[in-house]
């Protein structure tokens, strides 16, 4: 769903809702409830979405739909400042897309945005700092190759975890990758796995209040950083990746194996890429 005061142009990328497989719903705070969990998120989305047809059947019947979400659903959140819309859900019978369910496109032309906790008019013209910070090719890169609404959500919004890959790559090859080329394989599934850390990294710190390179603390947030001195080991090339992927690290033969994981993914890639040259 594009904001309507944007004009479709060739060279936009729209992050929320790039095609049919996938979509972004982290503004809308999916990631900042307590338990994010894939799992967890997924039983909210569901619910929500069969729920308000049966409920709302005007304008009159959302404040009904807002207190019985609210109140059967568990509140608890990451970070007070940011947050959790209500209206979210799933656009689609697949459940590939999350998006709002006030939406005109999701009710007959009819925008119902206005009660939301943030309104019709910051909803529609809000652009994440994604939009200015990914270039062109990293948006594009990500779309091409991740297809899951979960890991798309968290990737996209990561632009310390995206732009460290394609540089290191980038350093490497001595070029930008084209992203026309992670359509196919084995490209394409090079980049997936990499981002997939995301969902497996060995050493992410489990504690409720991280999320990346965040910790938080009611309505404060800090930037986590790995105690390289404490460890005995210099600070890792791999920095900035480490702490996207909420990186905890017990020990210094922890940090070592993160390393070779790490450089693994990037040779991979760099070896496959410089075949299909």
């Amino acid at each position: 769903m594009q904001p309507e005061n944007v004009k479709p142009e060739s060279s936009f990328i729209h992050l929320c809702q790039p095609d049919s497989c996938k979509s972004c719903g982290a503004c809308c705070g999916l990631y900042n409830y307590a338990d994010s969990s894939r799992e967890s998120l997924l039983h909210r989305l569901r619910w929500r979405t069969a729920l308000f047809p049966e409920i709302v059947k005007s304008p009159d019947d959302l404040d009904h739909f807002s207190s019985l979400v609210r109140s059967s659903e568990e509140q608890a959140r990451r970070y007070e400042v940011i947050y959790c819309c209500e209206y979210l859900g799933f656009l689609d019978a697949g459940e590939k897309r999350v998006g709002c369910l006030l939406h005109p496109l999701q009710n007959n032309g009819t925008d119902l945005r206005d009660v939301s906790f943030y309104g019709r008019e910051l909803c529609d013209g809000h652009f994440c700092p994604s939009y200015t910070y990914l270039t062109r090719e990293e948006k594009q890169a990500l779309v091409f190759v991740l297809e899951d609404w979960y890991l798309y959500g968290l990737c996209i919004t990561d632009i310390d975890l995206v732009k460290s890959y394609f540089r290191l790559v980038s350093d490497r090859l001595l070029t930008t990758p084209r992203p026309e080329k992670l359509k196919a394989e084995p490209l394409r599934n090079l980049v997936q796995k990499f981002f997939e850390l995301k969902l497996v990294w060995p050493y992410r710190d489990p504690a409720v209040n991280r999320l990346g390179k965040y910790y938080f603390d009611g309505s404060q947030y800090m930037i986590d950083r790995i105690d390289y001195e404490g460890l005995g080991w210099k600070k890792s090339r791999f920095d900035s990746i480490f702490l996207s992927l909420s990186s905890r690290f017990p020990r210094r033969e922890d940090l070592v194996t993160a390393e070779q994981i790490l450089q693994g993914h990037i040779d991979a890639f760099v070896e496959a890429y410089s075949a299909h040259l």
